[in-house]
């Protein structure tokens, strides 16, 4: 079965068998405290879900307890810590490290630098079973070794066989992408009495970006604002090796066959977008010169604060074709100031 690759199944609301009960000090033993026990100070003395041993018996009755509300497993059930570190194995792909289980919590990290990934869909699947909870940074967003990622927890002190088997069919939920279109160009664009002001204020932040996602510019080219020098420039960068092209320039795009769009038609592009859902960053184009994507960054890629690009561009870094549909999807919360 592929990384993503998941089966149907049946929700069906499991529970475990273990009965709550209170019991005296000395019939504890082998029993799950279900309460934390605090001493005169209330300081935490022991915790719940510890399994109470003979040694506790004593401590217990020093601290005054006569008695001690537990949980007593049944055939069937599993302890949380036993069944968060299974979960994990199941949920986490490759490059992905994980914490040990405590409280039936399992935390995740980055083992390398690249981009979580997520299948949405497997997610979806076991945040719905019963007494399981996963939650994820963004999907696509930059991490780095030893980057927390997720996080796992049980609900319970216990969950039934039966809920780890239904997990088992649903497949991995993350995994890491690396860097694959390492290779950068920038292009700007513009008159020649403004070219110093657009290298300016463009180039920084343009540069920064990639850099700082794990990339790095190969071509840094200025040209007029003209439909043969802008398709000059892209077959220049792509036949110098770059695997994206990013432009930017003295005015805005201001429509689908403004100087620029017909730029990248004439170097063999086609448009897969002109305009976006997003703000900052509606007049976003995108565009694909046979596998190389194309951006025609919006002015307010001369900020660092998040954009539409910042949205995009690890996704075409992670070498994921982002389609016209992928761009529409981002609406929804796609207003990024305000």
């Amino acid at each position: 079965m592929g990384v993503w690759e998941s089966l149907p199944y049946p929700h069906t609301p499991t529970q475990v068998n273990m009965q709550l009960k209170n019991v005296l000090v000395n019939d504890a033993v082998g029993a799950i405290l279900v309460h934390n026990v605090v001493d005169a100070e209330g300081r935490k003395a022991l915790s719940k879900g510890k399994l109470v041993r003979a040694e506790d018996v004593d401590k217990l009755r020093a601290l005054g307890r006569q008695s001690v509300y537990v949980a007593a497993l049944e055939p069937g059930d599993v302890r949380e810590d036993e069944a968060a570190a299974r979960l994990a194995q199941m949920v986490a792909g490759d490059k992905i490290e994980r914490s040990k289980p405590s409280g039936g919590r399992v935390n995740f990290y980055a083992a390398e630098s690249g981009f979580l990934t997520t299948n949405s869909t497997n997610l979806k699947r076991i945040n719905e079973l019963s007494g399981v909870t996963l939650a994820t940074i963004a999907k696509f967003a930059p991490v780095a070794p030893k980057k927390m990622i997720a996080t796992l927890k049980t609900i319970g002190l216990a969950l039934p066989e039966s809920t780890l088997r239904e997990a088992e069919k649903i497949g991995a939920v993350m995994n890491i992408a690396p860097v694959r279109n390492h290779k950068v160009a920038i292009v700007l664009t513009g008159s020649e009495n403004g070219r110093a002001r657009v290298q300016e204020i463009f180039a920084p932040p343009l540069r920064a970006r990639v850099e700082e996602l794990g990339a790095q510019v190969i071509v840094e080219d200025y040209v007029a604002e003209e439909e043969g020098a802008i398709a000059n420039a892209i077959g220049a960068a792509t036949g110098a090796g770059a695997q994206i092209v990013m432009l930017a320039g003295e005015t805005s795009i201001m429509d689908a066959s403004d100087i620029t769009p017909r730029g990248i038609a004439r170097a063999g592009g086609q448009i897969e977008l002109y305009g976006a859902p997003v703000e900052p960053g509606n007049l976003l184009l995108l565009a694909y010169c046979g596998a190389v994507p194309v951006i025609g960054a919006p002015g307010c890629v001369k900020s660092r604060e998040t954009n539409v690009v910042d949205l995009i561009l690890p996704r075409l870094l992670a070498g994921e074709r982002v389609s016209r549909a992928d761009v529409i999807a981002l609406a929804d919360g796609g207003l990024l100031v305000g």
